[in-house]
């Protein structure tokens, strides 16, 4: 759908205002509200707010909000290009490489080296697309641990874009299940493994927690990766424990380096074995076993 942006400038003290009462205003619509500044030395600032459907309605409204703070400004309209900025934004991104494995976007296929795993992760769909640290250390941790350890059976919870599932299923050749709390992000994942061919390998679940009976059919896992945050990792070990094979690995993620102590204690408190902690852009992955 193509947005309008309803636009007029003020000075910086009022602009704040502005922003602060549209925010309050438009909380509802969710409706994007920026401040550009203009010219520093003239005290010109730009405000914005982005609308589709009704824009003489929202229009409308802007209006109100002005004149509840007694300002009167004139507002110009600008129709915007109805383009997906997701997808747009991530075909700038540069392909990632993490170990063995390299991420990429479809405009970016013929860029694998001989010898990668690729993995290609639809722009338009993306919940993760290995550029962030937690993502990445999970890569490189997984290629290690796998070609270790040969696990038959693997876990990935919280999937996601299904990146570290995929990973799995390409270089272990082995079942894989994948689940998220998020129905979208299943959707997601399952695309994505039918994009990379590994759809007969990974199945692809909404599951919110383990409660959810498809734990107890595939369990016990030989391996489990989980990128998600520190205090639901902390929270879920128990349950990790009772998922994880005997000799079984977890690969956490999501945590940031000064919350890997409290977490690695969360897990040998249920008889884990710290192995390794890789670090990453303040970020670590954990590897552990039971």
């Amino acid at each position: 759908m193509t947005q309008t942006r309803l636009h007029f400038t003020t000075g910086k003290i009022e602009a704040e205002r502005i922003f602060a009462a549209l925010e309050t205003a438009f909380e509802d619509e969710g409706l994007p509200i920026a401040v550009l500044e203009v010219d520093e030395d003239a005290d010109i600032h730009e405000v914005s707010l982005y609308a589709d459907g009704d824009v003489d309605a929202v229009e409308a409204r802007l209006k109100d909000v002005l004149a509840g703070l007694a300002l009167s400004r004139p507002v110009e309209r600008e129709a915007l290009p109805d383009i997906d900025w997701v997808a747009r934004s991530l075909e700038g991104l540069k392909p990632v490489r993490a170990g063995r494995f390299f991420v990429h976007g479809a405009h970016d296929s013929r860029k694998r080296h001989s010898g990668e795993l690729a993995i290609e992760i639809e722009a338009g769909l993306a919940f993760g697309t290995g550029h962030h640290g937690t993502t990445a250390g999970c890569l490189e941790m997984l290629e290690k641990v796998v070609q270790r350890e040969h696990p038959r059976n693997a876990l990935d919870l919280g999937t996601g874009s299904a990146v570290l599932a995929i990973a799995v299923a390409k270089l272990a050749h082995i079942p894989v299940l994948a689940t998220d709390i998020d129905p979208v992000a299943v959707k997601v994942a399952a695309a994505n493994a039918r994009l990379n061919h590994v759809k007969t390998l990974i199945e692809t679940v909404t599951a919110p927690g383990f409660h959810h009976p498809i734990f107890a059919r595939r369990a016990p896992f030989d391996l489990i990766v989980a990128n998600i945050l520190a205090r639901p990792l902390m929270r879920l070990a128990p349950q990790m424990a009772g998922h994880i094979a005997l000799g079984g690995s977890i690969v956490l993620s999501g945590i940031l380096d000064r919350q890997r102590d409290a977490v690695v204690s969360a897990y040998v408190g249920q008889n884990f074995r710290h192995i390794s902690t890789l670090h990453r852009e303040g970020w670590v992955t954990i590897h552990l076993k039971r």
